[in-house]
């Protein structure tokens, strides 16, 4: 099925970005209960499951039925938007090819947590989002696209978050896009899109 399955673990706000683009998605699953983001798929009548990781005695464990319900939708596409769990290497490479995320920060600078405030502290100039395909190696894997903000003097964590995540709903649609229609190609660790469109957006700094 040319449509992808959403994972996330609070609002949503990619999901939205989401379907405001079009792109089909088949289903969203989270690992939290109270998920904003369930909501969303509810009003869009997308299926919405719940997979509580707390339930699962190890992460094995909640991988393996995380993936028996995201299998039971067939997707070509399997996407991470704000899904803040830890995958195992045996999921990783379940999905291998088919597993994105964005994550925010210019990686491979700022992987892992608290992106914002790291950049803050090394005065970067330049800030913002990446959508890589996952890999057993956290936050390391091939680059897809990348959208960049100005950093302003006066920025705080909170203000410069708001301005990537605007720039998030922008490319992370587009990026999948491009998978979902066959033009993402990976040679050596490296993508590329076939035709003429742009892997970077910005610096923007509005």
């Amino acid at each position: 099925m040319n449509r992808a399955v959403v994972l996330l673990s609070g609002r949503g706000s990619n999901l939205q970005a989401m379907l405001d683009a079009g792109i089909p998605v088949s289903a969203v699953i989270s690992n939290v209960a109270g998920a904003a983001g369930l909501a969303i798929a509810a009003k869009a009548s997308i299926p919405a499951k719940v997979v509580p990781h707390k339930d699962f005695s190890s992460r094995e464990a909640f991988d393996g039925a995380l993936a028996r319900e995201i299998d039971g939708f067939g997707p070509k596409l399997v996407a991470l938007a704000g899904f803040m769990r830890v995958l195992t290497p045996g999921f990783v490479q379940r999905y291998a090819g088919r597993l994105i995320n964005i994550h925010p920060s210019l990686l491979p600078v700022f992987p892992g947590l608290n992106t914002h405030q790291r950049a803050l502290a090394e005065g970067v100039k330049i800030h913002g989002c990446t959508v890589h395909f996952v890999t057993a190696d956290l936050d390391h894997g091939p680059i897809v696209a990348q959208a960049a903000v100005a950093v302003r003097p006066d920025d705080t964590a909170e203000s410069l978050a708001a301005r990537v995540l605007s720039r998030e709903h922008i490319v992370y649609p587009r990026a999948i896009r491009w998978f979902l229609d066959g033009r993402l190609v990976v040679e050596n660790g490296l993508v590329r899109v076939e035709g003429n469109d742009a892997q970077l957006f910005g610096p923007d700094s509005t």
